[in-house]
């Protein structure tokens, strides 16, 4: 650990990111958001509060030849994620913006994919964290509206969001994707037996298929935690160790 911040392995060490040694640190949910994106080689991806940088760099390492912009409106971030990426040897452009007041040249750009892991808690209803960083990364100060309005307006036609957010906001991710169809879901539990505390959700500009709510993806085996150390699924670990895309989700849709 260096000046405040750690240097963090994920897919297996394949890829190394720094980020603040305390507030907000990336977890899995940025990982998986990555297996879940559809893109392949030479396809543009725009990251919408890209944070240090976890998700595009993760899927910049699982499909090698992405065209990726990230926007990011804390600077001190947008920097670390600017270091990340030209330490991982990955020609990223990050953005440092309010995705709300994009710049004019990037309103006027559309891209393949937009992904975003937006701030999951809404805090009328719960409590923010003293860390102004990691409250500004967790709780919810842009209206998720925006953040669909403003990924809408930038995918390229047939292009395809891909977000990760709780199942409680199912209801208002569904409800924001005007202009969006061939909608899909997909519930992510942590163990057999229990709620959804995740969901993927991928929507194309321009899609006419009809909804589709995948089966659940369970991260954990057995029903609850008995051994030290992780106990990841097969197809889970291999998505956090080996850069597999998301089973039964990730694959490129026809």
């Amino acid at each position: 650990m260096t000046d405040g911040l750690t240097r963090d392995s994920y897919l297996g060490g394949r890829l190394s990111i720094l980020q603040p040694a305390t507030g907000y640190r990336a977890g899995v949910d940025p990982v998986l958001l990555a297996a879940a994106c559809p893109a392949r080689p030479s396809d543009s991806v725009l990251e919408l509060g890209c944070g240090v940088g976890t998700a595009s760099l993760c899927l910049a390492t699982r499909v090698p030849g992405v065209q990726i912009t990230a926007v990011e409106r804390q600077p001190e971030m947008a920097e670390l994620a600017r270091r990340n990426a030209t330490e991982s040897g990955v020609p990223m452009c990050v953005v440092t913006a309010d995705l709300s007041k994009l710049p004019s040249d990037l309103r006027q750009q559309s891209f393949a994919h937009v992904i975003a892991n937006p701030p999951y808690f809404l805090r009328e209803s719960s409590s923010p964290s003293s860390h102004a960083a990691r409250e500004m990364a967790m709780g919810e100060q842009t209206p998720l509206a925006d953040w669909l309005s403003v990924a809408t307006r930038r995918l390229a036609s047939k292009g395809w969001l891909t977000l990760i957010h709780r199942p409680d906001r199912l209801a208002d991710i569904l409800g924001g994707l005007g202009g969006l169809g061939s909608i899909q879901v997909q519930p992510l539990v942590a163990r057999v037996g229990r709620d959804a505390n995740l969901v993927v959700v991928r929507a194309r500009k321009g899609g006419r298929a009809a909804l589709r709510l995948h089966a659940p993806i369970v991260l954990h085996e057995g029903v609850r935690h008995v051994v030290d150390g992780d106990d990841y699924a097969p197809d889970i670990s291999a998505v956090l160790r080996a850069a597999a895309a998301l089973p039964g989700f990730g694959e490129s849709p026809k």
